[in-house]
C-alpha cells in the first residue's frame, strides 16, 4: 500500500526531512519527504507486511530533536514510491 502523509507543526528548518530520510531508509521504507510552501511536510511511503504504516507513523512523530509534530493526516494513494527513501526539493 502507498500513502501520502501531511505533517504539520514545527517541521521545517529543524532537520525534520533529514531525520525522516535517515530513519526511514534505515528501516527499509521506500518513498520521499519534501517541504511544502505552506510550512507543512509531505511524505509518500510504500508499506508492506514487514514495514507497517503504524511503525512508519512512529518515525514521523519522532522527527528530529528540534521538531514538534502537531498533526499527521494520512491517505492512501495509487502511485507507488521509488526504491529507497529520498529527500525531494
Amino acid at each position: 500500500m502507498n500513502y501520502q502523509c501531511i505533517i504539520s507543526g514545527r517541521v521545517q528548518g529543524v532537520f525534520y526531512r533529514a531525520s525522516i530520510q535517515m530513519m526511514a531508509a534505515k528501516a527499509g521504507y521506500s518513498g520521499y519527504v519534501k517541504n511544502l510552501p505552506d510550512g507543512d511536510v509531505e511524505v509518500c511511503v510504500t508499506v508492506d507486511e514487514q514495514h507497517t504504516l503504524e511503525q512508519f507513523l512512529d518515525i514521523l512523530k519522532t522527527g528530529s530533536k528540534y521538531s514538534q509534530v502537531d498533526n499527521i493526516s494520512t491517505q492512501p494513494i495509487e502511485t507507488g514510491c521509488n526504491q529507497g527513501f529520498i529527500i525531494r526539493y
